[in-house]
């Protein structure tokens, strides 16, 4: 029992879901979500305050001037694109605090939070989640 206690704990401490991730937000808690994506798909739609890293261009240098203190969230597309976990895992190696957003843009979308960019979502809040 304790083995999977811990289990989960630990899968917590590293993913976080889209209605977790509003909450947080709205409540203004010290979070940078990162859109891991390439920048075409970021100017299309974005999660609203989403800052754009893709995580093929992570490095030292281009992550200086951000705060190790903070806790960051990445996210792509959804399921068929790791853009999340690749960009969450350059982020850890590079000494940030790092959780996954399961389900990317499309989970965020089909809960029903609103989007930034050219194609932006405009939706009433919690529309479908159930979380």
């Amino acid at each position: 029992m304790e083995e999977q206690i811990k289990h989960y704990e630990a899968k917590l401490k590293y993913e976080i879901d889209s209605a977790d991730l509003f909450a947080a937000l709205k409540a203004e808690e010290k979070i940078i979500v990162i859109d891991a994506r390439k920048k075409e798909g970021y100017e299309i739609e974005h999660i609203p305050g989403a800052m754009n890293l893709p995580h093929r261009d992570m490095n030292e240098t281009n992550t200086t001037k951000l705060d190790k203190d903070l806790q960051y969230v990445t996210y792509c597309d959804g399921i068929g694109c790791n853009a999340s976990t690749q960009g969450a895992l350059k982020m850890a190696k590079l000494g940030f605090k790092v959780q996954e957003l399961i389900g990317g843009l499309d989970w965020w979308k089909r809960d029903g939070y609103s989007t930034e960019g050219k194609e932006s979502v405009t939706t009433d809040q919690m529309v479908r989640c159930f979380c």
